[in-house]
């Protein structure tokens, strides 16, 4: 059992949420010159894997909310990110699609999630690489959690 003294070293929401944050640093730094956020890089990658996923798909693949997830759809829309088609079963139903745009410049932005992945991980040999990969999946796990009132 570890030692608790109250440092914010000693919890670890905060080292995960400080981990997070220099991550997604140094991802949005690469990610800049093409005008694309962290987030509107997660969803290109979602519809590279699932193309024609609606918006509430593409939020429940990726674990965003509805609200946050509409306005980023709207400026990669409105940026030529993805393109929106309606359903040609469902005419309610928008269906989304990565365009010509986000098709050209995949391998790039690939390279430059890649790039920011190893400069992060680059004191790492690759069993520690390994073993932290495989604790936050089962951090991320859905039967790993238990909430207690």
């Amino acid at each position: 059992m570890t030692k608790r003294t109250g440092r914010p070293s000693d919890c670890y929401v905060y080292l995960l949420s400080k981990a997070t944050q220099k991550g997604q640093s140094l991802v949005q730094e690469r990610l800049k010159k093409y005008g694309l956020t962290n987030i509107q890089y997660l969803v290109l990658e979602a519809l590279r894997k699932k193309q024609g996923l609606t918006a509430s798909e593409t939020g429940r693949f990726l674990s965003i909310d509805k609200a946050t997830l509409s306005g980023v759809v709207e400026r990669m829309v409105d940026s030529q990110w993805i393109i929106r088609k309606r359903d040609e079963t469902d005419r309610r139903l928008f269906r989304l699609y990565p365009s010509e745009k986000s098709q050209h410049l995949k391998e790039r932005l690939i390279a430059e999630r890649t790039a920011a992945n190893e400069i992060l991980l680059s004191g790492f040999t690759v069993e520690d690489r390994v073993l932290l990969r495989r604790l936050l999946l089962a951090l991320l796990s859905e039967g790993n959690i238990t909430r207690s009132a």
